[in-house]
């Protein structure tokens, strides 16, 4: 079993609900370890949008980081997600894989850590909540991280 982190956004229509319902179907497919608490952010690199709702999950999987990545976009797109619109533009439902055990992969579509998380209060807060020891590969401990941002 490889402990994962899973970042999820959402900033249209219902988005404690969608969340919540995400959360939900990452239950049916994994482990689902623990949940950081839900909070509202700023829009981060395109402002002209509602503000995010954000949380990150620990999971426990036996499924490659790739086969995650498949099941975190199936989700999406049965939550509603599209693809549409400019780039960290508005969304329904967002769920990044953030990082996977301790490893770090570079494939075509899928960077492990997520390649902004460092610089990421949204992604950070919630992290450290989880476990504020925990080690982003490459970048040092999220605790470290968050008090760098301040």
């Amino acid at each position: 079993m490889t402990r994962a982190y899973v970042g999820l956004g959402a900033n249209l229509g219902d988005r404690e609900g969608t969340i919540r319902h995400a959360l939900q179907l990452l239950a049916e497919r994994m482990r689902v370890v623990a949940v950081s608490s839900i909070r509202e952010t700023e829009p981060w690199a395109y402002a002209d949008q509602p503000p995010f709702l954000n949380a990150a999950a620990a999971v426990e999987t036996e499924l490659t980081a790739q086969a995650l990545l498949g099941e975190l976009l199936e989700i999406e797109l049965g939550l509603g997600r599209t693809r549409e619109g400019p780039r960290f533009g508005p969304r329904t439902i967002d769920l990044d894989l953030l990082l996977y055990g301790n490893e770090t992969i570079e494939a075509p579509g899928l960077t492990v850590p997520h390649p902004r998380l460092h610089e990421r209060r949204f992604v950070l807060e919630p992290l450290a909540e989880l476990d504020s020891a925990l080690v982003v590969p490459g970048k040092g401990e999220v605790a470290a991280l968050l008090a760098a941002l301040d």
